[in-house]
């Protein structure tokens, strides 16, 4: 899958918003169903954000079609997460844009390890941080309050000599 990854910036707010703006693309999230100005402040707030947070706009034939997310902990850890509009899901764009993060991560950030974590429901999303490689490493107990209750969260990391 051809995408590209490039900083978020407030031209994207509209974008951003056409799957923020959705159920099924924040059922396993904190966050959303987000109104219009709720999604304003996320791109602000991304656009706004310390060297150690990198927000990026997946691209895919010029189009947004998703945000990807590098964090660095400290020196040598990395943490990644994405969201793709879901009339994208199943085409491998979370994938792709996964595999370039660890690849930023690791390469341009000499990251010694990058981890991802998902809500144990989330299937497609556990496979898509086990397609690019990653390792479960456990399950991660009441580590985010979402419209449900409190959720578990499954922990994926994977290493740079891996």
């Amino acid at each position: 899958m051809p995408i590209t990854l490039r900083p978020l910036t407030l031209d994207d707010t509209a974008a951003v918003h056409d799957w923020a703006r959705l159920p099924e693309s924040c059922r396993y999230q904190a966050w959303g169903p987000n109104t219009y100005e709720q999604t304003q402040a996320y791109v602000r707030d991304a656009v706004a954000a310390p060297p150690d947070r990198l927000v990026f706009g997946v691209l895919l034939d010029g189009e947004v079609v998703g945000s990807a997310e590098l964090k660095l902990h400290g020196p040598s850890t990395g943490e990644i997460a994405y969201a793709i509009h879901p009339r994208r899901w199943g085409r491998g764009i979370a994938t792709a844009a996964a595999r370039e993060l660890l690849r930023r991560g690791f390469g341009e950030h000499r990251r010694h390890r990058i981890f991802g974590t998902c809500d144990p429901r989330n299937l497609a999303s556990a496979a898509v941080l086990h397609r690019i490689g990653m390792r479960y490493e456990g399950r991660m107990r009441g580590t985010a309050y979402i419209r449900d209750g409190w959720r578990d969260s499954h922990l994926y990391a994977v290493l740079a000599d891996d």
